[in-house]
């Protein structure tokens, strides 16, 4: 039996679902969300609580079970509480701008590196003397915050020498020893 899936959801206030053939949709303050469901997959929802079946206990239905929770439990979530991702630059010359939706990153390459993020994702960048400049990414929609953070930190992961490239904020780096001369 999946742990995950036989886990009830509970609904905040604000928060209303619907299914419409096999189609999650979840609505909040922070906006809308919906996911596809197959398999079978049913949803239960009744005194603020809701309940993922599914039809049998095969091992694709059991697999799909506790992720179709998962991924309804996040959108909940998300569009009642939203999700907040941090970055930081490390290194001498790193920088980041920000002018509506673009993100402008400059990280010791011959040009600068120009983002366009989607619509959903909010962006704040912070710089202060003497401290690694800091990008602020939030959204209602946790999959697509996860994406566009593992873009921008693609763009020059940290690397075990120096730490020096783009982390999430308390990430521990893994530092090696250098060449010992």
């Amino acid at each position: 039996m999946s742990r995950i899936g036989k886990a009830i959801i509970t609904i905040p206030a604000g928060v209303t679902i619907t299914e419409n053939n096999g189609v999650v949709t979840v609505k909040g303050a922070k906006g809308e969300l919906s996911q596809e469901l197959t398999a079978g997959i049913t949803l239960e929802q009744k005194d603020g609580e809701l309940n993922v079946n599914r039809p049998s206990d095969s091992k694709q239905h059991k697999a799909l079970h506790g992720l179709y929770r998962a991924l309804i439990a996040n959108m909940i979530v998300g569009v009642s509480e939203g999700f907040e991702k941090k970055l930081e630059l490390v290194g001498v010359g790193y920088r980041a701008s920000h002018t509506g939706q673009k993100l402008e990153l400059a990280l010791g390459f011959s040009h600068g590196i120009v983002l366009e993020l989607p619509g959903e994702v909010k962006v704040d960048t912070l710089t202060e003397k003497g401290k690694n400049p800091i990008i602020t990414l939030t959204s209602h929609d946790k999959q697509l915050l996860g994406m566009v953070t593992a873009k921008i930190r693609s763009f020059r992961k940290p690397e075990p020498y120096k730490g020096k490239g783009v982390k999430f904020v308390g990430e521990i780096v893994r530092r090696k020893a250098g060449k010992s001369a």
